[in-house]
């Protein structure tokens, strides 16, 4: 089946005579594009294809790649029913009509530092060697040679958490790693609910032995010997390569009873999660961990300190552990070299909604926010000025373009009243109506709420509430005035970021895009 990775290269002209090897990729993005029926229709012309993660430049897939004189150059977007017109095109030797050259000369490319997906687009999912052989598992080698030396190094290259909170890694390590030696447990938080993000997803299902390896890395650090990827049942790709790849490492040694033969001890497990978007706060996620309900916990205590069955554990990001592996391979000072203040690093930036050039793109720390949307995305799909910029998902702050030269960094966006959460960048054109976009935070958080705290579970219905009356134009600036005192009880009383956060994109619409909340009040019907 195409949409399954391949463990290596297969011939599937059934001749073993091809003229020549194209490279699609088998990700979800480039699955509901047509991939599958495009590599189809390439080896239906005796074409070999190879499966591989995609490059992140999604509003080109399904991109297909060629190799020539060492160097692959890339067509995109390809439907099946261009194949054959495009192989008589010159395709095969870089050229045709939906040629774009080089591919990592591309500009999209070119202006990325690639950390994380270094390997996107290159390599095979399910390939170990191939992995191995494009610089995998170093990190973990430099690991096992100085265990006692892995929370410094994190520690020192300025790590922080990239599932939303941004708090430092090392610290959360370390302080696992001093609680007194027993069962200690490495969770990797992979229910990506958040809209306009998936980083998560593309490093599972594109190059799983990363999360993998940060994973084992993290366990040397903190003295674990197990963990778990709580992975959402939306993403059925990610899920079946990350058990396969979970098999892979096992049998080759980087999983088990001695990983890589050193003696120390570390396996892990895939757990799927039931569609609840509050089982992304660690609390939530560890209490449906555990077999049941998700439900946030009251802290203290920490996770850290009372964890998965009441044990010091680690809960980190998929991102957050796909940076380990670089860390330690390059070196603290290498990664800390890159970024922004206390933004140190690189943040795999995921550009979504109303924009010419969706994808994945990765950077230090630092670009504006203006050169992202403008620059790298190219804009609105619509051809439309651009209004307003989500940033950090559906609980995220609204941005204007009054905003755009705010870089890209924890401290830089909080001073403009946002958050960079999991870096998802949502584009809205002139078009939208922010009052109704406040309206459906209010909503998703009622629909979402555990309903453990009063702030979020009956704020956010009221919150609903009171925007559905200033939408009709009833009372609009008492109504406000209400809304916003609703929005501070919840920011400051609730017990999770669910509804401490959705307070974010309310107040930011409200703010910056005023005129869109007051309205007239509807004429009443004649009798």
């Amino acid at each position: 089946m195409f949409g399954q990775p391949p463990a290596g290269i297969f011939d599937l002209c059934g001749t073993g005579e091809c003229m020549s090897r194209v490279y699609v990729s088998c990700d979800s993005t480039a699955l509901a594009c047509g991939a599958d029926e495009v590599a189809a229709a390439f080896v239906a012309e005796g074409v070999e294809v190879v499966r591989t993660s995609s490059r992140g430049m999604l509003w080109l897939e399904p991109l297909v790649e060629v190799e020539v004189d060492g160097v692959r150059h890339g067509h995109g977007p390809v439907a099946a029913g261009d194949v054959a017109a495009l192989i008589g095109d010159g395709l095969m030797g870089g050229q045709g009509r939906k040629a774009i050259g080089p591919v990592m000369n591309h500009p999209f490319m070119a202006a990325q530092t690639r950390f994380i997906f270094e390997r996107a687009g290159v390599t095979e999912p399910l390939s170990l060697e191939q992995y191995e052989a494009a610089g995998g598992l170093a990190g973990l080698r430099a690991a096992l040679a100085d265990t006692s030396g892995i929370v410094a190094q994190i520690t020192e290259s300025g790590l922080r958490g990239r599932g939303g909170a941004g708090f430092p890694t090392g610290i959360k390590w370390k302080t696992v790693a001093d609680c007194p030696p027993g069962r200690k447990y490495i969770v990797a938080n992979a229910d990506e609910g958040d809209s306009g993000t998936f980083a998560d997803r593309m490093v599972m299902e594109g190059d799983p032995f990363l999360l993998i390896e940060g994973m084992a890395i993290a366990g040397l650090a903190v003295g674990a010997d197990k963990g778990f990827v709580y992975l959402r049942s939306e993403y059925p790709h990610a899920i079946a390569t990350m058990e396969r790849a979970v098999e892979i490492a096992r049998d080759a040694g980087v999983l088990g009873a001695s990983v890589l033969g050193s003696g120390h001890a570390f396996d892990m497990e895939i757990r799927v999660g039931a569609g609840a978007y509050v089982c992304g706060e660690e609390t939530a996620l560890l209490e449906s961990l555990e077999g049941k309900r998700g439900v946030v916990r009251a802290k203290p205590p920490l996770p850290a300190i009372e964890g998965f069955m009441e044990r010091p554990t680690v809960v980190n990001n998929v991102i957050t552990l796909a940076s380990v592996p670089w860390i330690m391979g390059h070196g603290a000072e290498a990664y800390a070299d890159v970024g922004l203040g206390r933004s140190r690093g690189t943040i795999p930036i995921q550009i979504a909604g109303n924009v010419a050039q969706g994808g994945l793109f990765e950077a230090g720390f630092g670009m504006s926010l203006g050169e992202i949307v403008e620059g790298i995305a190219g804009g609105t799909a619509s051809g439309r000025p651009i209004k307003a910029v989500q940033v950090g998902g559906p609980l995220g702050a609204y941005l204007a373009p009054h905003q755009f030269d705010t870089p890209f960094g924890y401290e830089e966006f909080d001073g403009q009243g946002g958050l960079i959460g999991h870096a998802g960048v949502v584009i809205f054109d002139e078009t939208a109506d922010l009052a109704r976009m406040a309206r459906f935070a209010m909503e998703f958080c009622a629909i979402e709420s555990c309903g453990k705290c009063t702030p979020c579970r009956l704020g956010s219905t009221r919150g609903k509430e009171t925007l559905d009356l200033i939408l009709a134009g009833q009372d609009v600036e008492a109504n406000i005035e209400l809304l916003i005192d609703l929005c501070e009880t919840m920011k400051f009383g609730s017990l999770c970021a669910l509804g401490g956060f959705t307070p974010y994109p309310v107040m930011s619409a409200l703010t910056h895009f005023p005129d869109d909340f007051r309205r007239e009040a509807a004429p009443m019907a004649s009798e």
